[in-house]
């Protein structure tokens, strides 16, 4: 059992549409050279995952997602710095992660919002990153990508407080019902991972269910999060796969129907070639 936990899970049979891991740490997953990269698509292709956003939560992440963008045309980037990271966030980081955000192959502002679950970083000092990154996005008319850990009201709050760019995507959305509505009557995308997979994830099952075709997306944030049945194993991005599925059973849905809203919305949410 040992062993066969720190396996990755197979690859699923290939989607009838492809989509977009509309997040996923590449580099986490172990990827380092142009090599590693390639392989991990081509393990994703295989289940009909063809493109794939590489997200940054430091400098040196930021750095390596928007340089493997260029090694694979299947591969974007997002960066930003995650809110745990945000205790020393000056000038010379700011200026940094803006010169990288206006690279042509970086799609979204991310993931940048609140994480009050850890201690890592002050609430102040977030909530002061976070509305940088906010300004960032609308500057340079990208997606806001959204991490947002038992933060509901204060994320809202301060988006809008500042005014939330055009395009704002809750990754591994973890709200409920009521919070979905409240997302869905602004116009934000919600992200689901391997977590609306999970059984006991009720809030998150009536979420996926009541939001409206071209406002939901798919992702992995592998290495994390792997959908059930494979939940505690590594995660790759063609394991998105089975999150489209289960969210077409949520729905009440056909596979290539998911699918394709999940591409479409991905293609749109990140100005992606169709």
């Amino acid at each position: 059992m040992g062993d066969e936990k720190r396996e990755l899970p197979p690859i699923p049979d290939r989607l009838p549409v492809t989509v977009v891991d509309a997040h996923t740490h590449l580099d986490a997953c172990g990827a380092e050279t142009a090599a590693d990269v390639a392989a991990m698509v081509d393990r994703a292709e295989r289940a009909g995952v063809a493109r794939v956003v590489t997200v940054a939560d430091d400098l040196a992440a930021a750095r390596w997602a928007a340089e493997a963008s260029t090694w694979d045309s299947r591969v974007f980037a997002a960066v930003a710095i995650h809110p745990t990271r945000t205790k020393e966030f000056g000038v010379a980081e700011q200026s940094e992660v803006e010169r990288l955000a206006r690279g042509e192959r970086v799609v979204a502002v991310g993931e940048t919002g609140l994480d009050y679950y850890w201690d890592y970083s002050p609430h102040d000092a977030q909530q002061a990153a976070f509305r940088w990154h906010i300004d960032l996005a609308k500057r340079l008319g990208k997606a806001l990508m959204i991490h947002d850990r038992d933060a509901h009201e204060d994320v809202l709050r301060i988006l809008d407080e500042e005014g939330a760019p055009e395009t704002v995507v809750f990754h591994c959305f973890s709200g409920d019902e009521h919070i979905a509505r409240r997302c869905i009557d602004k116009g934000y995308i919600l992200s689901f991972a391997g977590t609306v997979t999970f059984k006991n994830a009720r809030g998150l099952h009536e979420a996926a269910r009541i939001v409206p075709c071209g406002q939901f997306l798919a992702e992995t944030d592998a290495p994390f999060l792997t959908p059930h049945p494979y939940r505690g194993r590594p995660n790759e991005p063609y394991c998105t796969a089975y999150t489209v599925r289960y969210l077409a059973q949520l729905r009440g849905e056909a596979v290539h129907e998911v699918a394709e809203a999940v591409r479409t919305t991905a293609e749109r949410a990140y100005q992606l070639p169709a």
